[in-house]
């Protein structure tokens, strides 16, 4: 940790909740977790789900090794100026892809896993019976 750290406004962490650009607020602390995204043994929605807010008391009762608070010096960015952090948090519904009723690339993977093996099981009908001595 460098001794000149940065001091962020919560507004500006907050903005940081997503997958690809996730901001921590620890004991006082910002960690840029996005590195850790991936190799999170939680996952990274639980990540996510502490992002916007204070996650001290989030962090502090999974109970996390002494490994874990070491490896989160190099995720450390700089300080949350207090004066900012709202006392009760607005909930803000997560963000999620639009509606796609059809979900076409899904559905079309479906279809084929179905279709694909029916037609080499009735090509593997139609050679044995043209195939076959009469």
């Amino acid at each position: 940790m460098t001794s000149d750290s940065k001091v962020h406004l919560f507004e500006e962490v907050a903005k940081h909740n997503k997958t690809k650009d996730c901001w921590l607020i620890i004991d006082g602390k910002v960690y840029d977790v996005t590195p850790f995204m991936d190799d999170h043994p939680g996952g990274d929605e639980v990540l996510l789900s502490a992002t916007g807010k204070d996650a001290t008391n989030d962090f502090e009762d999974v109970g996390h090794s002494d490994s874990a608070r070491e490896m989160m010096d190099k995720y450390y960015i700089g300080d949350i100026d207090k004066a900012t952090v709202p006392l009760k948090r607005t909930y803000v519904a997560p963000q999620q892809p639009a509606y796609n009723p059809d979900k076409t690339p899904e559905f079309v993977i479906k279809i084929l896993q179905f279709l694909v093996p029916l037609l080499i099981l009735g090509l593997a009908f139609a050679v044995r019976h043209y195939t076959k001595e009469k």
